[in-house]
C-alpha cells in the first residue's frame, strides 16, 4: 500500500499521524481486502485504528450501493467507553454513533430512524442490542461492510470477562450477512484464541492472528506477600513516597475499599472513590474528574478503568488478589500509556484467596443448582415476580444469603432462552426447557476447574522467582492449561 492510498490519507488527514505502528498496516490492508483477522495488541497499542480506518475506506468505496448504504458495526461491552470513542470520532468529522441503554428512549428511537435512513459510517453497540427487534429492523436496511468485535476475549467461556451474549456473535454475523470480521483484544491465551475463532463461526484457515506480544517494558512489575491490612497500607505508602502522580488502587470488596478510604481521610490524603454501588451519574462524574484533572488517586473496584483513557497513570496497585492473570494484565495495562515508567504492585494476602474462590463458585453454578432454580421458577413464578430476587435468594440458599450464584444462573437461563422477561427488575414472563448446556455436569465442572487454575496461576506469579514479565509472557504465549498444585501455608 503506497502513501497516497486512502488508508494513509485517512491516517494523516483525519487522525493526524504520519505513519502506522507495529502490525497496524498489514491488519488494515487485510481488513480492507474483506478478510478476517484476530488482533492481539497491548493496551494503548492502537487497536481502534485497525477497524476505524478500514471502516472509512470501505464506506467511501461502497457509497454507490443503491438500496443499502454501507456501515461498520462495532460490538463492544463497554457502554461507558462508547460515548467517549464516538465523541472523539465526531470531533474528527467522522459520521459515528452509538445506541445503548444509556440513551433516553426518544434519543434511541431518533438514532434508529437515522440508522435506517442511511446515516452513520460506524455504529457502536453491545451484543445485547441485537435482542431488540426494532434495532434489528433498523439495521436491516444497511449493508454491513465490516464487523469489529472489540474486547473479543468476552466471547470465550474460558476468557476472564465472559459475556454470555458474546456467544451469539456467530448468530449476529449471520444476521448481518457474514461480513468480514476483525476481533480485537489485549489479552487472550492460546485456548481463548481458539475459542474466539470458533465462536465467530470461522475456521483457523479463514482467519489470520496478528499477535504483537504482551510486553510493556516501561512497566515495573512487583508482587509481595503480606499478612494484614496494616502491612498493605505500609506497602502502599512506599509507592506514594517514591512515585508521585496519578494512580489507581484496586480492591475486590467494596467494604475493604471503604475501610481504606477512611484511613486515607484520617491521614488527609485526597482521593476519589469508585465502586458499583454508586449511582451511574456519580460514577461518570468521578471518571471525568480522574481523566480531566492531574494527579488524582482513585480507590476502586475492578469496574473502574473500563472507558478510562488517561496516558499519565504512574502506578496501579492491587490491594487485593484479582481473579486471574488476564484480568490483572488488563488492569495494569492502564498504567504508563504515555510510554514513561510506571509502577505495578500486587499485594497478596492468602486470606484474599478465599474471597476469590467464593467468587469463582458463585460465577460457576453446578448443574444441580440450575435444575433447582429452573424447577422453582416453573412452580413459583407468580411469587417470584411479586416478592423479587431477595425473596428468591432466601428460598434457594436458606442460611447462605450472601451466596451470589443466583445472579449468574438467572443471567445464563436468560441467555439460553430458558426464561423470558427482565432481570432488573426481576419479572419472568415465560419458562422454557432447561438447555443441555446447563444440564451438563461435566462441562460445568470443567469450567470451574479451569477458572480455579487461572487463579492458581496468579498465585504462582506472586511467588515466582523468575522475571515477572517473562512469567506473564510465557503464560499468554505458551500453554495456559498447565499449572502445578495449590500453594500450602
Amino acid at each position: 500500500m503506497d502513501h497516497t492510498s486512502p488508508a494513509f490519507q485517512i491516517l494523516d488527514e483525519i487522525f493526524g499521524f504520519d505513519g502506522f505502528r507495529g502490525t497496524q498496516l498489514p491488519i488494515i490492508e487485510r481488513t480492507i481486502a474483506a478478510q478476517h483477522s484476530l488482533v492481539l495488541m497491548p493496551t494503548g497499542g492502537g487497536k481502534s485504528l485497525c477497524y476505524q480506518i478500514p471502516a472509512l475506506v470501505l464506506a467511501k468505496e461502497n457509497r454507490r450501493i443503491e438500496h443499502a448504504k454501507p456501515i461498520t458495526v462495532v460490538l463492544s461491552p463497554l457502554i461507558a467507553l462508547m460515548k467517549d470513542q464516538v465523541d472523539v470520532l465526531i470531533a474528527r468529522g467522522i459520521d459515528a454513533a452509538f445506541i445503548n441503554s444509556s440513551l433516553p428512549g426518544d434519543q434511541r428511537q431518533t438514532r434508529m430512524k437515522a440508522l435506517a435512513a442511511g446515516q452513520f459510517d460506524l455504529l457502536y453497540v453491545t451484543p445485547e442490542r441485537f435482542r431488540k427487534p426494532d434495532f434489528v429492523a433498523a439495521l436491516a436496511s444497511r449493508c454491513v461492510v465490516l464487523l469489529a468485535v472489540d474486547e473479543a476475549h468476552c466471547i470465550s467461556q474460558w476468557g476472564h470477562d465472559f459475556r454470555p451474549d458474546y456467544t451469539r456473535v456467530q448468530e449476529i454475523r449471520e444476521l448481518l450477512g457474514n461480513p468480514p470480521t476483525i476481533a480485537l483484544t489485549a489479552t487472550a491465551t492460546r485456548t481463548v484464541q481458539t475459542d474466539i475463532i470458533a465462536q465467530l463461526g470461522l475456521t483457523e484457515s479463514e482467519i489470520v492472528i496478528f499477535h504483537e506480544g504482551i510486553e510493556r517494558p516501561n512497566l515495573s512489575l512487583d508482587a509481595r506477600e503480606v499478612w494484614s491490612e496494616e502491612d498493605k497500607l505500609a506497602n502502599i505508602a512506599e509507592v506514594f513516597a517514591r512515585t508521585p502522580g496519578c494512580g489507581i488502587i484496586y480492591f475486590t470488596l467494596i467494604k475493604t475499599l471503604l475501610r481504606f478510604s477512611e484511613f486515607f481521610h484520617d491521614q488527609r490524603l485526597p482521593h476519589l472513590v469508585y465502586h458499583g454501588d454508586l449511582p451511574r451519574g456519580e460514577r461518570r462524574q468521578i471518571q471525568e474528574q480522574f481523566i480531566d484533572e492531574p494527579d488524582h488517586l482513585v480507590l476502586a473496584t475492578n469496574a473502574f478503568g473500563m472507558g478510562i483513557d488517561k496516558a499519565d497513570i504512574r502506578f496501579v496497585i492491587h490491594a487485593d488478589l484479582p481473579g486471574s492473570l488476564e484480568s490483572y494484565y488488563q488492569e495494569i495495562g492502564r498504567a504508563g500509556r504515555d510510554g514513561r515508567p510506571a509502577e505495578c504492585l500486587l499485594l497478596y494476602d492468602q486470606a484474599d484467596l478465599a474471597t476469590q474462590l467464593d467468587f469463582l463458585r458463585w460465577s460457576n453454578p453446578d448443574a444441580d443448582f440450575y435444575y433447582r432454580l429452573h424447577n422453582f421458577l416453573r412452580h413459583e413464578r407468580q411469587s417470584i415476580n411479586a416478592f423479587g430476587i431477595e425473596w428468591l435468594r432466601e428460598k434457594l440458599h436458606a442460611k447462605q444469603r450472601h451466596d451470589r450464584r443466583l445472579e449468574t444462573a438467572l443471567g445464563m437461563l436468560h441467555r439460553y432462552g430458558a426464561i423470558e422477561g427482565t432481570l432488573t427488575p426481576l419479572a419472568i414472563e415465560e419458562i422454557n426447557e432447561l438447555p443441555d448446556e446447563l444440564r451438563d455436569a461435566q462441562k460445568l465442572a470443567e469450567k470451574l476447574d479451569r477458572d480455579q487454575r487461572k487463579l492458581l496461576s496468579l498465585v504462582q506469579y506472586v511467588r515466582t522467582e523468575q522475571d515477572r514479565s517473562e512469567f506473564i509472557r510465557e503464560y499468554f504465549m505458551g500453554d495456559d492449561t498447565r499449572v502445578d498444585n495449590w500453594p500450602q501455608d
